[in-house]
This record gives C-alpha cells, structure tokens and sequence, in this order.
C-alpha cells in the first residue's frame, strides 16, 4: 500500500497560520480514515489539539455544563449562530442548502425557550425591514435610473464618474445648507448695518453684470462685500463670528468627508493590489457584470474581459522584456526619459507664463468696446481652460513614446494632468492675490473665482453642443469622408472628465469665503454638467475598449480632490493672516463683515476676553505651544493602533492565504486517493503485485 505519512510540502507554516481563528469548531473532528490523511489536517494537528485541550479544560472549570458538552462533543458553534439570524436570501448557498437551514432553525426553534425564539424573530424582521428601507430609500435618489442605464450600456467605469459627479452634488447641498444656517439667515433675520445701500437694480447695473461679477451683483449677497454688521453685535454671537464658523465648518466637514472617502478606497486598492492580485481565473469566472441589459453593451464586456487578459498579459510580457533589458538599452532609454521630461517641463512653464501674461493683460484698465472689455474680463479663464483642455493630450502622447506599460502610461499621464490643473489654479491666485485694489479687494477675489466656475460651464456646454454632437451627426451622416476617418470615434475618456470635476469642486472651495453663494452656483453647474454629460454619453460616444480600473484609479482621484482642500485651505490662511496688515496700511477700503479695522484675531480675542476666566484659560492653553506636546502623543497613540491593527489584518490575511494552499493540497490529495481507487477497481491483481514489489526492499549493491 502507498504510504501517506511521507508527503512533504513546500509552504513554511508559522505559528500563526497554524492557528485559526475563524471558526470555533475546533475539538469536532470528522472521525474518518481519509480526513486524518488530509495535509491541512496533518500540518495543523498538533497546535488544534493543544489549543482545543486548553479551551477544553478553561471551559470545564468554569462552566460544568460546557466541559459536559465538550467532553461529548456538543461544543455550541458560538460565532456562527449569528447566521441563524441572517436572512434565507442573503446566504450564499443552493436552494437545497437554504432548505436544510431552514429545517435547521425550525429545530432550533423547537429546542429552545420561548424568549430566545422571540429574540431571534424579531432580530430577522428588523434585519428584513431595515433591507427594505435601505432598498425603498436607493430607489429614491436622483438620477438612479439614468445611472442605470448607463451603467447597461458602458459598465462600471463610466457609471463611477456620475456617481462621484452625484457625489460633489450631495456635498455642495450641504454646504449650502450650512451657508443658509450661519451667513444667510441671521443677516436676513437681523439685517444689515445703517450705511449699507439697499439693493436695487438700475443706474449702470446692465444684463452684463451677470457674467462678470460687477455692478448689481457685486453689491448682491453673492460676494463677501455685502455681509456688513447688524444688529446682531453680541462678544461671541455677531456677524463677523459667524461667517468665520460657517466657512470653516465647510472645510472641516469637506476634510472629514473627503479623507474618509479616500482611506476606504485606499484599504479597498491595497486589498486589490498587487501584493494581493487576483489570477487569470477569476477574471474569466468572475468578472461579469450582470447589471448588462443591452446586447451590444454585453459584446462590449466580453470584450473588455479579452482587452483584461490581453493588457495582464502585456504586462507580463513588458515585465519580461524589461528585466532583459541591457545596459546600452537602459541609457538610451534614460536620456529619452529626460528629453521628453524636460519637454514636459517646458509645456508647463509655458502654459504658466502663459496664465501670468493674461493675468497681466486683464489687469488693464483702458475704456474698450464692451465685447472687448468682456474678453480681457475672461482672459485669464479662457487661458487657464485652453491649457487644461489641450496639454493633457499632449501628456498622453508623449507617455507613450517613454516605454512604460499601459497602466504606467496613464498614471504618469494622471499626475502630470493633476500637477498641471492644480499649478495652473494656484500661479493665477498667486498673481490674483498680489494684485492691489483700491476697492474691496475680497469681492475682486471671488468675481475671478465667480468668472472661473462660469467660463468652465459654457466650455463643457459648448465642447458637448458645438464639437462633439456635430462631429458624431458628420460621422453617421457621412461615415467614409476624410474628415470623419481622421477624428475618429469619438471616447468618454474617463480620468480626464474627472479631473476637470476636481477642478471644478476646488474652484468652488477656493471661491466660498470671498463668494458666500458660489456653493449654490456650484450646486446647479454640476446638475447642468450631469445632464450635460449624459447626453453626451448616450449621444455621441462610444464606449472605449480598454477597462477602466476604476477601484485603483478612485483613490487617485479622491487623493487629488483632497489636494485641491489643502489648496484652498492654503489660500485661506494666507488671506486671512494678511488681512491685518492690509488694513493697517489702507491699501484698501474696508468691506464685508470684517471692515472698519475689524479682523479675524481682533474679533475672536474680544470674544474670548468676554468668557469666564475658566474658560479663557482653557482657550489659551489649547491655542498655546504647551498643548502641542500631548496633541502629538495622542496622535502617535492613535497611529500606533492604527498600524499594530493593520499588522493583525495582515496576518490574518496570511492565514488565510495557508487555508487556501492547504484546502488546494488537500483536493489534490483527494483526487490522488480517487485515482488510485479507481485503479485498484479496474486492475486489483497488478495493484496488488506492484504493492507486494514495492514493500520488499531492493538487494544490496
């Protein structure tokens, strides 16, 4: 007979694979020969029948019942009775399996006390109640079926793009929501200051004000000029106060928001990532999206999951030939990186000389026609949207001249489009913010902002309207022309539009101190770009056939709209602590709820100098240098925890990765032991003989 005793095996199992943890079920061994042959059980043996002793005998000396249960092998499964709780339906089995549970629980039932089978229904009707609700309220939200049928006709990615577009929408809500809760209401409610001018239209205010942010509008609530001081003039309940608390719970509220944001799809990348990367066979068995409903759409999947494996292949494949790389290959290779680097580098300098100079020639000042004033007006949006329009493209040209792989190319291409939008916006508040004005020089801030968010709109309206539906009405019209075979098909190209909503939605941050309603503004720019966009999709284009990644490619973005935070944080500040020098120096008049020598540190102080002495001196030691030292030990503290909790997921992980090793071992042990059975059934004499050969030991040499 064969030996099993002698099977050796590869893997290194430490004591903590060993062990599991996942199940209690432990001390229940199945008493079968077969079983005590497999691997798994031979390799993890001796640590489950030390561990099952000691629970064994920890049990007995507390409970006497639970040693009795033990010692006759009726330990209670504990964890997984919390799946007696769960729903029939949401139990990943055949309907054969959900049957014999539910005789299960029918036992269950009978078995024990009359409370107990009380608790567990109630338990299931709340799990089940609260299922509908969660699934009458998800039917409820905007654009559902419409991100539905996207989702039919494009997949996943594109759906990612709307839902985060439907994202900045519900965050931009709330903002408005807290601008209405601590600038807007209590200026209605107790009005503004005796020399404030009461807002009519007429005089020089025209129709063009609207687009440029002056006359009319500029004395509207929009800007930050109008919000004076009323007669709510309270130490620590007055105008200037709460404008401040309203601006920055948005930030702290869009902080908390965005960072949580991220460090989901940042835990969800890392288990997807390359550490963890899932084979060639799950993509083919599991990568089908079932929310398919169209025919065409289904042959667009079959052909993403072929791009899939082509483009994992090519990876493979670039891997290879770039560890066979020699080093006359690898210096060539590094000094055309550098050429197209600094190429790179030039096209940025350019684009940002470019911004200087239209920020420069804006800045004039000379009576011209009103459509000439208009255009210098937008000189410096038109510029800034020209570059962000055109030199990604020409990233994603020159990334694929540098011998990176696919996924490498669009990375580089995604970080450089982000450096690029991201510097463009922040030399134009450079030069905008180191601009004296004679006037208020806060409204003079947000009209740039207010013309910013507005040109961008038009743009995306009249890219959608006046490009890309005439080109896709000349490419069904007239298919084989000159013209139609050099644009080409027309792609939803994924990263790029996401980027432009980053840019947007930091627009909108930069812009709320200085333009109290930009948040509104805002709000109705992304409901006209979602509607903008879907026609645009379902119009006129097609979908593109490589994958777009969008688990990995979601961090990145996220990451990105957290920069663009800091960016207007950054601006924030920086106004704000120069405020008091500006005032001293009447390089401008005063406006808005910090006027008449009134700023931030004055305001704040006079309130805190107005609270009991207990509470000015708990202020002052938060505020001081003294808190600094157990804010940071806190902060180690939670780090630490944070870190040790990672470590203790990653070696469950390992555990689990030996679990699936050995139950591989153990099939493969299986279908040796059926190999070798179904031998023995056909021919029992040779089995038999060789057996008899195989125990008499060879004749010495």
């Amino acid at each position: 007979m064969e030996e099993h005793n002698n099977v050796n095996f590869m893997r290194l199992l430490s004591d903590e694979s060993n062990r599991s943890t996942v199940s209690s079920d432990s001390c229940e061994y199945y008493q079968t020969e077969i079983f005590d042959q497999l691997p798994s059980i031979q390799a993890s043996r001796p640590e489950q029948d030390r561990q099952c002793r000691w629970e064994a005998s920890e049990a007995y000396q507390d409970v006497p019942e639970v040693g009795e249960r033990i010692s006759r092998g009726l330990l209670s499964r504990g964890p997984k009775d919390k799946a007696s709780t769960q729903p029939l339906r949401n139990m990943v089995m055949c309907i054969q399996g959900k049957r014999d549970a539910r005789d299960r629980r029918k036992m269950q039932i009978s078995s024990i006390g009359f409370w107990e089978s009380w608790r567990r229904s109630q338990s299931i009707n709340w799990k089940r109640g609260w299922a509908q609700m969660g699934g009458t309220l998800s039917g409820l939200l905007p654009w559902q079926r419409s991100l539905h049928a996207i989702e039919g006709r494009f997949g996943v990615g594109v759906k990612a793009y709307f839902v985060f577009l439907r994202y900045l929408v519900y965050m931009n809500i709330l903002h408005c929501a807290l601008i209405c809760g601590f600038i807007l209401g209590p200026t209605t409610f107790y009005g503004r200051s005796n020399s404030s001018e009461p807002l009519k239209f007429g005089g020089n205010d025209s129709y063009l004000d609207f687009f440029l942010g002056t006359g009319y509008l500029d004395r509207s609530p929009v800007f930050f000029g109008f919000y004076t001081r009323g007669s709510l003039d309270l130490p620590c309940l007055n105008t200037p106060l709460l404008y401040l608390a309203g601006i920055l719970t948005i930030f702290f509220l869009s902080l908390i928001l965005v960072v949580r944001r991220t460090t989901v799809g940042y835990k969800h990348t890392w288990m997807l990532g390359k550490r963890y990367s899932m084979n060639v066979s799950y993509k083919i068995f599991c990568g089908w999206d079932f929310t398919i409903q169209d025919p065409a759409a289904a042959t667009l999947k079959h052909s993403f999951i072929r791009n899939d494996l082509k483009l994992f292949l090519e990876e493979q494949s670039f891997s290879l030939r770039e560890a066979q790389r020699t080093l006359g290959q690898r210096a060539r290779l590094f000094l055309l990186r550098s050429v197209l680097n600094l190429l790179v580098l030039s096209l940025l300098a350019g684009a940002f000389y470019l911004i200087y100079i239209a920020t420069k020639t804006s800045g004039d000042e000379s009576m011209h026609y009103w459509l000439v004033s208009l255009v210098l007006e937008y000189l410096p949006p038109i510029t800034i949207t020209f570059v962000n329009l055109v030199l990604p493209h020409i990233f994603r040209k020159i990334s694929s001249f540098e011998d990176y792989s696919f996924t490498m190319q669009v990375n580089a291409t995604l970080v450089r489009s982000i450096f690029l939008k991201l510097a463009s916006l922040g030399i134009y508040l450079f030069f905008t913010l180191k601009t004296e004005h004679q006037q208020c020089g806060e409204n003079m801030f947000g009209r740039e902002m207010y013309k910013l968010c507005i040109f961008n709109f038009l743009a995306n309206f009249c890219s959608a309207f006046l490009l890309n539906y005439p080109r896709k009405m000349m490419q069904e019209k007239y298919p084989s022309s000159l013209l139609s075979r050099l644009l080409g098909k027309q792609r939803f190209l994924i990263p790029f539009y996401v980027l432009d909503l980053v840019y947007s939605q930091t627009v909108f941050w930069v812009g709320v101190y200085y333009c109290p309603l930009l948040p509104l503004i805002g709000t109705v720019i992304l409901m006209g770009t979602f509607y903008i966009q879907k026609f645009m999709v379902l119009r006129c284009c097609v979908a593109e056939q490589r994958m777009f990644r969008g688990s990995s490619s979601s961090v990145l973005f996220h990451f990105m709209l957290l920069l663009g935070l800091i960016m207007a944080a950054t601006t924030l500040g920086f106004n704000l602590y120069h405020q008091k020098d500006t005032h001293d120096k009447n390089m401008r008049l005063p406006c808005g709820p910090f006027g008449n020598g009134k700023t931030m540190f004055n305001v704040t102080e006079r309130c805190v100098n107005s609270l009991p002495s207990l509470a000015q001196t708990t202020l002052r030691y938060l505020a001081s240098e003294a808190f600094a030292l157990p804010l940071i030990l806190a902060e180690i503290i939670i780090l630490t925890s944070y870190v040790s909790r990672g470590r203790a997921n990653q070696k469950a992980i390992e555990r689990l990765k030996d679990m699936l090793v050995m139950s591989s071992s153990d099939k493969r042990f299986l279908v040796k032991q059926h190999a070798t059975m179904l031998r023995r059934q056909r021919n029992p004499h040779r089995v038999h003989s060789a057996a008899i050969e195989e125990d008499v030991p060879p004749p010495p040499l």
